[in-house]
C-alpha cells in the first residue's frame, strides 16, 4: 500500500470509531508506531482536524466527514456476500436495514463495479435450511440490538419449550449469539436472578423499557461464552449418519442443535452444538446402528449404556 493510500485508510479508520490508539492503526496496517505518529502529522498538516496525541489515542473534531468513500471490486463483492447471508441468518427488522444500507453503497460504486454487483448476485444464492416454522426467526433483532446498545433493559414474553409455559420477564441483555442454527439473547433475568440463554425465536413479545442498567456488572458477551463452554453447558457433537437414513430426519435435527453437514462417499457427517447430551442421545437410539459418535467420547459412552439398558429391558 502506497503512503497516499495508507493515509486515507488510517482516515476512515478514524472516523470509524470514538477513539484510536497509535497502537491500534499500528497493528492494523502493520506498521511502526515511529510510522504512525509520522502519518498523523503528515493528516493534521493537510488540514484534518485530528484531536488527541501518542498514548491517549486520536480523533477526528465533530463534524468533520470524508466524501463518498469509493469502493474496490473485491470490498463490494465481500458487502453482496454479506447481504446474502444476512438475509438467511436474520429477521426481516436486520434485513430491511441492510438492503437500505447496500443500496446507498452501489450509490456511490462506478458504473462498472455496479454492473459486476448486479451480475453477482444473480449467482450467488444462499439456501435456507428447513427449520420448522415455529422455530421461525422472529421479528426482534433490531430492537435487541439497541437494547444493547443503549444499555436499556427489556421487558418480553417468552415461551419455554421444555413446560411449555409462556413467563414475563425484565431481562439486562449482554449480547446476542448465533448458535445451532437460531439467535440466542443472552442476559441477566431478574425473574430467576441469573444470566440465562433465550432462544429469540422464542420471544413472544418485546418492549424497551426506558431504565437503563450498568453493562459494567455484567460480564462480556466472549467471557460469558467462555464461561459456557468451561463449565459444558454446550456441547460439541460430531455424529456420521447412514445416507439412507439420512432422509428419516426431516426437520427434526434441528431441535437438536444441528449446525452444518459434510457429505463423503459412504456417509453424512453432521455436527451439532446441543445444551443437553442425554436429549440427543435418546434420540439417537431410533437410528440404531446406521449413526456412529465421532465425538465426543461423552455421548459414545452415553450410547452403550443405553443400548445395554434397552437389552435389559426387553429380555
Amino acid at each position: 500500500m502506497n503512503r497516499i493510500d495508507r493515509l486515507h485508510a488510517i482516515l476512515t479508520h478514524l472516523q470509524s470509531k470514538k477513539r484510536v490508539t497509535a497502537q491500534e492503526i499500528a497493528d492494523r496496517f502493520n506498521m511502526s508506531l515511529r510510522t504512525v505518529y509520522r502519518d498523523i502529522k503528515a493528516l493534521d498538516e493537510s488540514g484534518v482536524p485530528v484531536i488527541g496525541e501518542a498514548g491517549s489515542g486520536y480523533t477526528i473534531m465533530e463534524g468533520y466527514r470524508l466524501p463518498p468513500v469509493m469502493f474496490t471490486q473485491e470490498e463490494a463483492a465481500a458487502l453482496l456476500l454479506g447481504g446474502k447471508l444476512a438475509a438467511h441468518m436474520t429477521d426481516a427488522s436486520v434485513k430491511k436495514h441492510f438492503e437500505t444500507a447496500l443500496f446507498k453503497i452501489k450509490a456511490v460504486l462506478r458504473t462498472t463495479d455496479k454492473e459486476q454487483m448486479d451480475m453477482l448476485s444473480d449467482h450467488i444464492e444462499v439456501i435456507r435450511s428447513r427449520i420448522p416454522e415455529e422455530e421461525a426467526p422472529s421479528q426482534h433483532l433490531s430492537a435487541l440490538q439497541k437494547a444493547i446498545a443503549d444499555k436499556r433493559s427489556i421487558f418480553i414474553l417468552y415461551h419455554s419449550n421444555y413446560n411449555e409455559e409462556v413467563s414475563e420477564r425484565v431481562i439486562e441483555p449482554i449480547g446476542l449469539c448465533h448458535y445451532g442454527a437460531n439467535w440466542h439473547l443472552i442476559g441477566w433475568c431478574r425473574l430467576r436472578n441469573g444470566y440465562r440463554d433465550f432462544r429469540v425465536s422464542r420471544i413472544k413479545r418485546l418492549q424497551l423499557k426506558d431504565e437503563q442498567f450498568d453493562l459494567s456488572v455484567h460480564p462480556s458477551l466472549q467471557d460469558y461464552i467462555k464461561t459456557m463452554a468451561s463449565s459444558h453447558a454446550l456441547h460439541e457433537v460430531v455424529l456420521r449418519f447412514d445416507k439412507d437414513v439420512v432422509k428419516y430426519m426431516q426437520n427434526q435435527k434441528y431441535w437438536y442443535g444441528f449446525v452444518r453437514e459434510e457429505e463423503e462417499k459412504d456417509f453424512i457427517r453432521m455436527y451439532f452444538v446441543t445444551g443437553s447430551l442425554e436429549g440427543l442421545a435418546r434420540w439417537l437410539l431410533m437410528f440404531t446402528n446406521a449413526v456412529r459418535v465421532e465425538f465426543p467420547d461423552t455421548l459414545h459412552t452415553m450410547m452403550k449404556a443405553y443400548c445395554a439398558e434397552m437389552k435389559d429391558h426387553y429380555q
